[in-house]
């Protein structure tokens, strides 16, 4: 039988014949083949929210391929990605290739092993419709938003603005984070530290904690003093010494948001570079004829469960029993419980086969793929050793009737720490190892250090933890945390500054317009319940068009009220600059036309004066008008006096009767030379592609080089040589006897 197997990338094509043999082609789709319409709204809002899908015109090729190669097919396999939106992809194909259903298969592979393959292509099933009409009202959603927000931001900030569900509110989270910036107000304190030795001479260092047990906090420079003058002199003791034993657990496997924070604090990748690199992993890579061919490194990489396979899980623990030992393996696997709202239609991120250790592979991957490589195997084999063990020791210094508390933490058992170590957006403590500490010990002060302190703004968000919060609010899903910090970035209404991620003054404008206007469509918590319903869907709890009405009725007149009060606030959204307009005064805003950003008078249209501007926003001086010059050269053509001018290309002289008399002449004529045709003059002359010599007998000779003239003659027609540009000399005349005739 001949088998045909469409997939998306054609990355995994490879891999894929090797695993499945003979009788099987495999071809890529490369991503979606039809899609709502670019021109048009493409939806029938008031039918339904009927979609209109057209095939897109950039893969006509591809699709007619795809179309040929199904039919030919006894059995077609439909194997795009596990997940809403390939399964949305392999709904699409349907209609590309245009064959029987009874041909059709739906596969998925969570991972791309042989194995793993095999058995998706043992299990074929029907085309998920709960799946695809989740998919469908995302995307008709967000069509909507766009199509019918982006104008009215066009008309009330500047043209090229577009708006979108998810992006606005990641928008929204950055400028308010901005804003809570600007508005913080420091509040001093201060903290009191002492160095302090033992009797055996060892030092440590104590803070102060209160009295009686309880915290006091020092807020100015007199509460300090108060304790400082108190204790200086008085004699330290050790009133309580408490030691324990701390456990850390390790964390689960990565899930999309997990591996992208990550990899954002450990290694420095932007979430689109992460993506990427992960997607090459899970598509395959050769490692040689000795270990395989090519096959897939991780599992699917767009997933936000934290499962793992029993499979996979006896591999890993038979791993950490024969590298690191049984006191590194806990007695039972690790399990770890999924969140509620998870769709856990795959396992968690990790190796396909946690015997593929990164330094045995390394020399098959690129940089940025053992890198993060690395990372997955390291967390995932972590996840399934034994805790960490830790000896604590708090102890309370009494001095005066004040305490100082001491807090020491000393590796007790390393366990998966050994291996991997969890990274936070917080600054780590450093932990200080205390000496050893006995009830009523007497303690020496060597120095008592009061130090004033200001309370820190909140901190800006990096790409880390804006992800790790649109997680933790339930905005976005897997798919779609990457694209949308891309978008709200390539937009303008957010910038990068470093690693943090900063709100610009277009993304406060637009932020404003839309809490104003859109309050739902900016809101966190709606957003969030939008993508719990979108889950619904999935599962069959809910249906496409209930969802969509009940949108499209609070949208709607959201709208309406907006574009009737879109008039009454002219220029309050607008991006102001520092330009004043030299007409009426008024200080200038950012427009964008076809040419790009300009500044334009808000007083438009009984004020219409404009500035260009260069890429950075700062305006770009106009070029003065320049008189032209009289010269005593008359015009051939009309009589008239002849003007020197200065163009894009040079200057030239013109006709002072222009327009009536379109005449012109090059300024820089070569009055040596002569053409080779006609004999007459050859002059100078500039176009685009830089400067050229014609004759100025044109039309009637249509004679040019790009050669410059030369004063030589040549010694076989007594014509002038033009020379090239090595240098060379050579006769142009078509008649001369040296060339015969050749030119």
């Amino acid at each position: 039988m001949s088998n045909l197997v469409i997939i998306e990338s054609p990355g995994k094509t490879k891999a894929l014949e090797n695993y499945l043999g003979k009788g099987y082609k495999v071809v890529a789709s490369i991503g979606h083949v039809r899609d709502l319409p670019k021109s048009a709204l493409g939806v029938d809002i008031e039918n339904g929210f009927a979609a209109k899908y057209v095939n897109i015109r950039e893969k006509t090729d591809l699709c007619t391929m795809l179309r040929n190669e199904a039919r030919k097919a006894d059995v077609v396999y439909l194997a795009t990605d596990p997940d809403r939106e390939g399964e949305a992809i392999s709904w699409h194909l349907l209609s590309v290739i245009d064959v029987p259903e009874s041909k059709i298969r739906r596969v998925t592979f969570n991972e791309i092993t042989k194995n793993a393959v095999k058995a998706g292509m043992a299990s074929p099933r029907g085309i998920d419709m709960d799946l695809v009409n989740s998919q469908q009202t995302r995307r008709i959603l967000d069509r909507i938003v766009g199509y019918k927000l982006s104008p009215f931001l066009w008309r009330t900030i500047r043209s090229g603005l577009s708006a979108g569900r998810v992006q606005s509110v990641a928008a929204r989270i950055v400028v308010d984070r901005e804003n809570e910036i600007r508005s913080f107000v420091p509040e001093e304190y201060w903290k009191i530290e002492a160095t302090l030795k033992t009797g055996d001479g060892k030092s440590f260092t104590a803070h102060y904690f209160g009295r009686n047990g309880e915290k006091e906090d020092l807020h100015d420079s007199e509460a300090a003093q108060r304790v400082y003058d108190a204790t200086v002199n008085s004699p330290f003791t050790v009133s309580s010494v408490k030691k324990s034993t701390k456990t850390r657990s390790p964390q689960p496997p990565f899930t999309t948001s997990t591996m992208l924070q990550d990899a954002s604090r450990k290694l420095n990748f932007q979430s689109s570079k992460t993506m990427k690199v992960a997607q090459e992993l899970y598509e395959g890579v050769d490692l040689g004829p000795e270990r395989g061919g090519s096959q897939g490194l991780i599992t699917y990489m767009r997933t936000d469960s934290v499962r793992i396979s029993d499979e996979a899980v006896a591999a890993v623990r038979a791993l950490i029993g024969r590298e690191y030992g049984d006191k590194y393996l806990p007695g039972k696997p690790r399990t770890f419980r999924t969140k509620a709202s998870a769709q856990d239609a795959h396992e968690a991120i990790r190796p396909s086969h946690v015997e593929n250790r990164p330094d045995d592979i390394r020399g098959y991957l690129s940089t940025d793929q053992y890198k993060l490589y690395k990372l997955i195997w390291e967390r995932f084999v972590a996840c399934q050793m034994e805790a960490a063990t830790f000896d604590v020791v708090n102890a309370v210094i009494d001095s005066a009737g004040y305490e100082y508390h001491a807090s020491g933490s000393t590796p007790k058992f390393r366990g998966y720490l050994a291996l991997y170590e969890e990274s936070t957006d917080a600054a780590k403590e450093k932990e200080e190892k205390l000496p050893p500490l006995s009830k009523g010990d007497a303690l020496t002060l060597i120095k008592l250090s009061p130090e004033q302190k200001f309370t820190e703004p909140p901190p800006r968000y990096t790409e880390a933890s804006l992800m790790k919060y649109l997680e933790e609010q339930g905005i976005g899903r897997p798919s779609t945390i990457t694209p949308t910090i891309t978008t709200i970035i390539s937009r303008g209404y957010v910038s990068r500054e470093g690693k943090t991620l900063a709100a610009t003054e277009l993304g406060e404008l637009t932020v404003a317009l839309m809490k104003d206007n859109f309050p739902d469509i900016i809101d966190i918590r709606f957003t969030a319940g939008m993508e719990n319903k979108l889950d619904d869907i999935a599962s069959g709890k809910a249906t496409m068009e209930k969802v969509l009405g009940g949108f499209w009725v609070t949208f709607s007149e959201d709208l309406k009220k907006a574009e009737q009060k879109a008039g009454e606030h002219k220029g309050e959204y607008a991006e102001h600059t520092d330009i004043v307009c030299e007409k009426c005064g008024a200080k200038m805003i950012v427009k964008s036309g076809r040419f790009g950003k300009f500044a334009a008078c808000p007083n438009y249209p009984e004020c219409k004066n404009t500035v260009k501007l260069d890429k950075e926003g700062r305006p770009v001086a106009k070029r003065e008008k320049q008189e032209p010059e009289k010269t005593d050269i008359i015009c051939d053509k009309c009589g008239g006096a002849m003007v020197l001018r200065h163009g894009r290309f040079g200057d030239f002289y013109s006709c002072s009767n222009f327009p009536r008399c379109r005449n012109t002449k090059p300024v820089e004529s070569t009055a040596d030379a002569v053409c080779p045709d006609c004999g007459r003059p050859v002059v100078k002359k500039y176009s685009k592609k830089g400067q050229f010599y014609a004759c100025t007998g044109y039309p009637e000779c249509k004679f040019s080089t790009s050669c410059k003239p030369s004063d030589k003659k040549c010694p076989a027609c007594g014509k002038n040589m033009f020379e090239k540009k090595n240098g060379a000399l050579m006769c142009l005349y078509k008649e001369c006897p040296s060339n015969k005739g050749k030119g």
